[in-house]
């Protein structure tokens, strides 16, 4: 038996290229030892944090080694099992190798069921995706109805979810995106009340202004740069910014350059924090199960942008820094 696999070949200098990844097909031993599981790739998620990974830098995790497989999170299907946890035929989700094929011992891997959501929303609203936007929201934000949260790469797999929640909690929401075609979505399918097209806005301070006439009281940051800089001259007394990604300056080759934020934040008394979402793993339960109540009550809607085709894998991860996506960046194997 074979297996392809997605290796990292270089490291990539400013934007990635297809030239930084290799493609190889490997023998995979074909009878599993007790414990072990043979796992066939459904869905792999990708995702602008890989990036990240990508450079020899340090992170809150290790970086990808050179000619060793990438990983992310994935749904797959088991295929053949010898551990007592997993049956032939259950699908399971977690952190796997890019490979079509491979096999597990099942640690750290979660049985996810089809006939309650479909498969790739485990990679999304059902996953790392929908406990981002909720624990970062909740934990950070701590939101209270009347307040206007404005959430940048709104159209994003997270940032989507943000905005729909904080509609649930009761604010006013404005999202920042690429497109007017995704500033539509944003009202029309998630209920956002306001949004803003970066690529057409000349001016993103006054913008905002306009679009959060009360100011701002919590700032989801997907994107990081100029259009964040801008809120800060709207943010309001005890504001909180949360700092969950910044794909704007994440292939920068030189150090990138922003306002001083420090005046802001002590005029307003206001809190700005990183996280990444294993900071609050004691709240994945409450989290994975509010977000599936407001999703079987038809609160929380998602959308999905899918890419046919594990040789489509690099690809697919590009297009997430020109914006190609419409919610979460899946490939379908």
């Amino acid at each position: 038996m074979k297996t392809q696999t997605i290796l990292l070949k270089n490291r990539p200098e400013g934007k990635p290229t297809l030239s930084d990844f290799e493609f190889i097909t490997k023998d995979i031993k074909e009878t599993i030892s007790s414990g072990e599981m043979l796992l066939e790739t459904a869905y792999v998620s990708v995702d602008p944090y890989l990036r990240g990974r990508m450079s020899d830098a340090k992170s809150y995790v290790p970086p990808f080694e050179l000619n060793k497989p990438i990983h992310s999170g994935v749904v797959a299907k088991v295929i053949d099992s010898k551990n007592d946890k997993f049956s032939e035929g259950d699908y399971v989700s977690g952190m796997l190798d890019w490979k079509t094929q491979q096999i597990s011992k099942g640690e750290d891997l979660l049985k996810v069921d089809a006939n309650k959501a479909p498969l790739s929303a485990y990679l999304g609203i059902l996953g790392m995706t929908g406990l981002t936007a909720y624990c970062g929201l909740t934990q950070i934000g701590k939101p209270q109805a009347g307040e206007t949260l404005v959430v940048s790469g709104a159209a994003g797999a997270v940032g989507s979810v943000v905005g729909q929640i904080g509609k649930i909690l009761g604010l006013r929401v404005v999202g920042i995106a690429g497109t007017d075609e995704k500033i539509d979505m944003l009202k029309s399918k998630f209920g956002f009340d306001a949004g803003i097209n970066y690529n057409t806005t000349d001016d993103m301070k006054s913008a905002i202004a306009e679009a959060a006439p009360d100011g701002v009281d919590i700032y989801f940051d997907n994107v990081g740069g100029p259009i964040s800089d801008a809120i800060f001259f709207s943010i309001n007394k005890f504001a909180r910014i949360i700092n969950c990604g910044a794909i704007s300056v994440y292939n920068n080759i030189e150090l990138p350059k922003g306002l001083s934020v420090q005046p802001f934040l002590v005029k307003n008394s206001a809190l700005m924090q990183g996280f990444i979402v294993s900071n609050y793993a004691e709240k994945f339960p409450e989290a994975m199960k509010q977000l599936s109540e407001w999703l079987s009550e038809g609160k929380l809607t998602y959308t999905e942008t899918i890419v046919d085709g594990f040789d489509n894998i690099p690809k697919a991860f590009i297009d997430l820094f020109e914006g190609k996506n419409k919610g979460k960046m899946i490939v379908k194997i």
